[in-house]
């Protein structure tokens, strides 16, 4: 059995309308015998102003109308129903006994799906009924599909942000107290195992902190409740500020993180928090992927109208098969030191550059180090 015939037998032609319109009372009884008998629902019309009514009132899932009628013709009725919100999705078929090429085009022109050339056989009717009322059953399968979909989407974004905004909280306080403990304690008091434990669990800490701020602003901006608040300011106010705040960090894996002035003044026109947390990302990736002993830098320079703000690693680098891909892949990736990463750090950054009127851009040799860069808008001068 073929597909199509597996789906038409999936088909209960009793909880279809097909609304019949002629102004000859036979061919209006003819038809009506033919499908009440196919076990479709039936109504009728004699006249296109009549089918226009029937057409809202019944709602049919397909109509056979027919061409020569004495009100209005059904091709001056069809042009009706096709520009009313409520009717304008409806199949029509024409039944008609002209059979010119240019009547045929002229039909399609108003929206005909299909014609049925009079005299017709039952045959020939049901299979052209059939195949429009698989259309219309295939159509309700998508937007039903799209709309479980939606609501699925829906439901994960609202799970995602309540996750995220119930655990940030508490993990700050653990973040918080490890950071404080790491930095009171030592191998000499504690012990080694111990030491190594605690700085662990520190380092772990600030991981999942990180991933929690990234989702809920990942859930944020993918359900519009992030939004971009512009501001013009100069990245000498702000890129420092956030190296400094990963200095230690880089330190404790002795790490050398630089940040190198630019030799000239640039003030962008940018969301600051937004720059602020994708610099903030592309740090954190290149201290997980850089091994004891490197150094990362941290630079901006003037490119056009826009400000590239770049930062360099000299870790493991990146497959050249997984460049491309790399902002929205999202796999699972381990540092260096056995650091976990989702890759939702590197999709919001691009999804932030973009909001921006940027984009994010990487560089990358294997075994050498990569660059990760975004551009953002350099402020217009009045």
């Amino acid at each position: 059995m073929e597909l199509n015939d597996t789906f038409e037998s999936q088909i209960n032609r009793s909880d279809y309308k097909i609304l019949i319109v002629d102004d000859v009372v036979s061919n209006v009884l003819l038809l009506k015998i033919l499908l009440t008998n196919e076990k479709f629902q039936v109504c009728t019309a004699n006249c296109g102003n009549m089918c226009i009514e029937q057409a809202k009132k019944e709602k049919p899932d397909l109509i056979l109308l027919d061409v020569m009628m004495p009100d209005i013709n059904g091709f001056d009725t069809a042009v009706i129903l096709k520009k009313d919100p409520e009717t304008q999705d409806i199949p029509i078929i024409f039944l008609t006994a002209l059979n010119n090429p240019s009547d045929l085009v002229h039909g399609f022109q108003v929206g005909a799906n299909d014609f049925l050339t009079k005299p017709f056989n039952k045959e020939e009717l049901v299979m052209r009924v059939m195949h429009q009322i698989q259309l219309v059953a295939a159509k309700r399968i998508i937007v039903r599909q799209n709309d479980e979909l939606r609501r699925t989407i829906n439901n994960r974004d609202k799970m995602y942000s309540v996750i995220a905004h119930d655990l940030r909280s508490p993990m700050a306080s653990i973040r918080m107290v490890l950071n404080l403990a790491v930095n009171v304690v030592s191998p000499d008091t504690v012990g080694p195992e111990i030491f190594e434990l605690l700085d662990k669990a520190n380092r772990e800490s600030e991981e999942t902190h990180d991933l929690l701020d990234n989702l809920l602003k990942w859930t944020k901006s993918q359900t519009g409740r992030l939004n971009v608040v512009y501001q013009d300011f100069d990245l000498e106010e702000v890129v420092p500020g956030v190296v400094d705040i990963f200095t230690m960090i880089a330190e404790m894996k002795k790490i050398t993180l630089q940040y190198i002035p630019s030799e000239e003044k640039i003030t962008v026109h940018a969301d600051n928090d937004m720059v602020k947390t994708v610099i903030r990302n592309f740090l954190s990736n290149a201290i997980k992927f850089t091994p004891e002993g490197k150094g990362i830098e941290v630079f901006f320079k003037r490119e056009g109208d826009f400000a590239r703000i770049s930062v360099r690693d000299h870790g493991v680098g990146i497959a050249a098969d997984r460049v491309e891909t790399i902002f929205h892949k999202g796999e699972t990736t381990y540092g260096t030191g056995g650091e976990e990463g989702s890759g939702l750090g590197l999709q919001l950054c691009q999804d932030f550059a973009r909001k921006n009127g940027g984009d994010a851009y990487v560089e990358s040799v294997e075994g050498e180090g990569s660059t990760f860069s975004f551009t953002i808008p350099i402020k217009k001068e009045a």
